[in-house]
C-alpha cells in the first residue's frame, strides 16, 4: 500500500475495524475511508455499489460483520446468516466492479469443524460438521472465503482471507447477553467486585480451551499481510497458545482483584471443546504477536473502566 492510497475499512466502529484504523494512522496512512451503518447499509447492494463507484478505494479491509457470543449466535440464527452473507457479498462484488487493488476478508476461527484435529490448520476447512450454536455465522464466513477465492479464480482479483482467533481489546462489546467470553468475564468480575458479591457465575464447565489475541496485534498482522501476502489460501491469525475457560476466569479475577468464589453453571453450553489455531503459516511469513494475555486483559479492563464514564452499557 502506498502512503496516500485510499483505504476503506468496513466496520471501523467495531473492535477489529477500529484497531485497523488506529494501526493505519500510526503507520502514516492518511486517506482512510469510513462510513457508519446509518450512512451506508452494507446489506443494501445498491448503496454499496454506489459508495464504491463514488469513492473508488484502492484497498479494502472487510471487517464489518454482525457478531456476538454463543447466546446471540444461537438465538438470532437467521439474522447472523442473512446479514453477514449480504454484507460480504455486496462488498466483495463492489470491490471487483470498482477495480480495487487488493482486499482482505476477515473471517473467524468458528469456520473450522467442531471436532477438527488440534491445532486448527487452514486446510481443515470443510472437512467436518460445524459447531451447532454458531453454524449460521460460520457458514456466512465460509461463504466469504469462497467468494474471495472465486473472484480470484474467475477475475484475477487479489482478494485474500484471514482467520483471526478469539479477539479482545479496546472497543470490545461488554453486553452480558451477546458478548464473547473474555469481555463478559471482565464485566462480571468488575461488577461483582464493585457490589461486594461473594461469587461470580461462569457459563459452562470451564473445561473448553480457547486462544485469545489482542485486537491491536490482529490489526498489525492484517497490515503486515496486506503488504506481504498475495496467495489464494486463507491464513490463520492467532498466538498458537490456548487456555481453559476456568484458568482464563481465574486470570481475569486476579487482574481485576475480585476476592470471591468462582461458580460454574453447567446447564449452560460449552461450545466447541477446543479451538487452537495452527499459526505456523503466519509465523513463517515473519510475523509474531507482541501482547501477552495478562497484559492484554489489563489493557482491556482499563478500557472497560473508561467506558463506564461514557453513556451506560446496555
Amino acid at each position: 500500500m502506498e502512503i496516500n492510497s485510499k483505504i476503506y475499512v468496513a466496520g471501523h466502529r467495531g473492535m477489529v475495524g477500529s484497531a485497523i484504523c488506529r494501526k493505519l494512522q500510526a503507520n502514516g496512512f492518511n486517506h482512510i475511508i469510513t462510513r457508519t451503518s446509518s450512512e451506508l447499509d452494507l446489506r443494501n447492494q445498491q448503496q454499496v455499489q454506489e459508495f464504491f463507484a463514488t469513492e473508488q478505494p484502492d484497498y479494502v479491509f472487510l471487517a464489518a460483520a454482525k457478531v456476538g457470543g454463543i447466546h446471540a449466535n444461537n438465538t438470532f440464527r437467521a439474522e447472523f446468516l442473512y446479514d453477514n452473507l449480504m454484507i460480504e457479498a455486496n462488498i466483495i462484488d463492489a470491490a471487483f466492479k470498482s477495480s480495487v487493488k487488493k482486499m482482505m476478508f476477515l473471517g473467524s476461527s468458528c469456520i473450522y469443524p467442531k471436532m477438527a484435529p488440534q491445532p486448527l490448520k487452514e486446510e481443515y476447512l470443510l472437512t467436518g460438521a460445524l459447531e451447532q450454536t454458531n453454524e449460521p455465522y460460520a457458514i456466512a464466513k465460509i461463504a466469504g472465503i469462497k467468494l474471495c477465492e472465486a473472484y480470484r479464480d474467475q477475475y484475477g482479483c487479489n482478494f485474500i482471507s484471514v482467520m483471526p482467533t478469539n479477539l479482545y481489546g479496546y472497543n470490545d462489546n461488554y453486553d452480558l447477553n451477546n458478548s464473547h467470553v473474555l469481555p463478559a468475564l471482565i464485566r462480571k468480575f468488575h461488577e461483582a467486585k464493585e457490589n461486594g458479591a461473594s461469587e461470580v457465575v461462569v457459563w459452562g464447565t470451564g473445561s473448553p480451551m480457547r486462544e485469545f489475541l489482542f485486537a491491536d496485534d490482529l490489526a498489525e498482522a492484517c497490515l503486515y499481510l496486506m503488504e506481504h501476502y498475495n496467495e489464494r489460501e486463507l491464513v490463520n491469525i492467532g498466538t498458537g497458545e490456548d487456555i481453559s475457560i476456568k484458568d482464563l476466569a481465574l486470570l481475569v479475577k486476579d487482574v481485576i482483584g475480585f476476592e470471591g468464589e468462582l461458580v460454574f453453571d453447567t446447564t449452560k453450553p460449552d461450545g466447541t471443546p477446543r479451538k487452537l489455531m495452527d499459526v505456523s503459516k503466519l509465523h513463517n511469513t515473519g510475523f509474531m504477536h507482541k501482547i501477552n494475555l495478562r497484559e492484554g486483559i489489563a489493557l482491556a479492563y482499563a478500557d472497560f473502566k473508561q467506558k463506564l464514564t461514557m453513556p451506560a452499557l446496555s
